[in-house]
C-alpha cells in the first residue's frame, strides 16, 4: 500500500498574486510528485482551499489537477478543515465530490446521543478511512467528546484516521495559546492518523497511537512561516515507511538587522549591505529589522535604495517586517502574531463576558462570536447580485441568533 498525505494547502490563501501563484504551484507538484511516486491513493487533512468560497481561477486549477488524478485512477480522499468549513456546513468541496473528483470521508450518523463514524473504503488497497472536519477555534471538539470511539476501533484491518485539530501533547510551546486537545480524543489503534491544522513538521508515535503524522503547510502561510519553514512538504506512506518529500518552489533568503543602540542612517547601511551580499536572482526576500533606535524615525530608513537593488538582482518578490522595530522618541508597542486567528482569538478571550444579557455563558458566547465572524466574513459568490448576498448573510446570521 502506498499514498501520499497531504494537508494545508489553503489555495488562494496570499493576497499578493505572485505568492499566490506559489502556492497553486506547491500543489500542483506535490501531486506530480504522488503520481511519479505511483501511489495507489491521495489523503488530505484539511483546508484545501483558504475559504469555504474559493475564487474561480483557482477552483478551476483543482479541478484541472483533480480530473488528471482520476484519469489515471488515483482517488483523493479528505476533511473539510477550519478555512473550508462554513457555518451552514457546506462547502465547496461538496462540489468537487458530487463531481466525482474526491471524497469527503467525513461520513456518519448520531446513533443513540453517539456520533458514529463510517469507513470509506478503498477500492484498489482495502483501506479503511475515516475522519473528523476541522472548524476555527476548536469548535469541533464537541464532536470528538461525542464520539463513538469503540466501534472505530474494533474494526478490522488497516485503518486511516484524519483529522484537522491541534493536538496537546504534539503542540509546540511557541503555540501554548493555540485551542488544542488531547490525543485520548482519538480513537487507538488506527494504522496512521493524518493530522492537519497545525503548521508544524511531526510525525510520532504513541502508546496506542503510531504514525501520527503532521506534514505542515505545502507552502508557507505568512512572513514568520517563510522564515522558519522556508518551504513546505508533505509525506509518502509505502508499507510501512513514511518518508517526506520537501517542496521548495522558490529559494528564500532572510535578512535580518538589529537596530539595537542605531540609528537610522546605520541601520540603512547595514541594511544594504547584506542585501548586496545576500541577495540572488529569483529568491524570495525577507526583511525583518527589529529593535529600538538610537535616533532617528523609522521612515527615515532608506528602503527605496533597497528595493533599487533588488530590482537590479531580479528577485522574485519581497516582504519586510518592522512590527518589532521602534524610536526612543516613541516606542509603539506591538504584538506579533502568528495568524489573524490568533489575533481573533486573544481579543475574544479579553472580552469575554462583559456583556453577558442573553445569558448565554463564555462557552456559548466564544462559539457564537467565532460563527459570527465566519458569516461576516463570507465573500459574494461567483455571479451572486448584492441584494442576494446580503439576503444570504442576514438568513444566515438569523439562523445563528435563532431569529424568526
Amino acid at each position: 500500500m502506498k499514498f501520499s498525505h497531504i494537508a494545508d494547502c489553503h489555495i488562494g490563501g496570499w493576497r499578493d498574486p505572485k505568492l499566490k501563484d506559489l502556492n497553486t504551484q506547491a500543489f500542483f507538484r506535490a501531486l506530480d510528485i504522488s503520481l511519479k511516486e505511483k501511489v495507489d491513493f491521495i489523503v488530505i487533512g484539511g483546508d484545501l482551499f483558504n475559504t469555504a468560497l474559493p475564487g474561480i481561477d483557482r477552483l478551476k486549477d483543482v479541478v484541472r489537477k483533480f480530473r488528471e488524478l482520476k484519469e489515471k485512477n488515483v482517488p483523493v480522499y479528505l476533511i473539510p478543515g477550519s478555512h473550508d468549513f462554513s457555518p451552514s456546513g457546506k462547502t465547496m468541496l461538496d462540489v468537487l465530490e458530487e463531481a466525482g473528483l474526491c471524497t469527503n470521508v467525513v461520513k456518519g450518523s448520531v446513533e443513540n446521543n453517539k456520533l458514529k463514524l463510517k469507513f470509506t473504503i478503498d477500492e484498489k488497497t482495502g483501506a479503511k478511512i475515516t475522519g473528523m472536519l476541522g472548524r476555527r477555534g476548536m469548535l469541533e471538539r464537541t464532536y470528538y467528546e461525542e464520539l463513538d470511539r469503540a466501534s472505530l476501533e474494533k474494526e478490522p484491518g488497516f485503518k486511516i484516521f484524519l483529522f484537522h485539530t491541534a493536538i496537546t501533547e504534539l503542540k509546540p510551546k511557541d503555540m501554548d495559546r493555540m485551542d488544542s486537545a488531547p490525543i485520548s480524543l482519538l480513537p487507538k489503534g488506527f494504522d496512521y492518523y493524518a493530522g492537519g491544522h497545525v503548521h508544524i513538521v511531526e510525525k510520532l508515535d504513541m502508546p496506542g497511537y503510531r504514525n501520527v503524522v503532521y506534514p505542515g503547510p505545502l507552502f508557507p502561510n505568512n512572513f514568520h512561516e517563510l522564515e522558519e519553514l522556508k518551504g513546505g512538504g508533505f509525506y509518502i506512506y509505502d508499507n510501512g515507511e513514511v518518508k517526506r518529500h520537501e517542496i521548495a518552489i522558490k529559494k528564500v533568503v532572510s535578512i535580518r538587522v538589529d537596530a539595537l543602540h542605531k540609528n537610522s542612517e546605520k541601520v540603512t547601511e547595514e541594511l544594504l549591505d547584506k542585501v548586496k551580499r545576500d541577495a540572488e536572482e529569483d529568491c524570495i526576500i525577507l526583511i525583518r529589522i527589529s529593535g529600538v533606535l538610537q535616533s532617528g524615525r523609522v521612515s527615515d530608513i532608506d528602503f527605496k535604495k533597497v528595493y533599487d537593488i533588488l530590482a537590479k538582482k531580479d528577485v522574485y518578490f519581497v516582504m519586510r517586517n518592522t512590527s518589532g522595530l521602534a524610536t526612543k522618541e516613541f516606542e509603539e508597542v506591538k504584538i506579533e502574531t502568528r495568524s489573524a486567528e490568533e489575533i481573533e482569538d486573544r481579543l475574544i478571550e479579553e472580552h469575554l463576558g462583559q456583556r453577558d444579557a442573553a445569558g448565554w455563558g463564555k462557552e456559548k458566547e466564544r462559539k457564537m462570536i467565532k460563527d459570527l465572524m465566519v458569516v461576516l466574513s463570507s465573500d459574494k459568490k461567483e455571479g451572486e447580485k448584492v441584494y442576494e448576498f446580503e439576503a444570504r448573510i442576514k438568513d444566515e446570521l438569523n439562523k445563528l441568533l435563532e431569529i424568526d
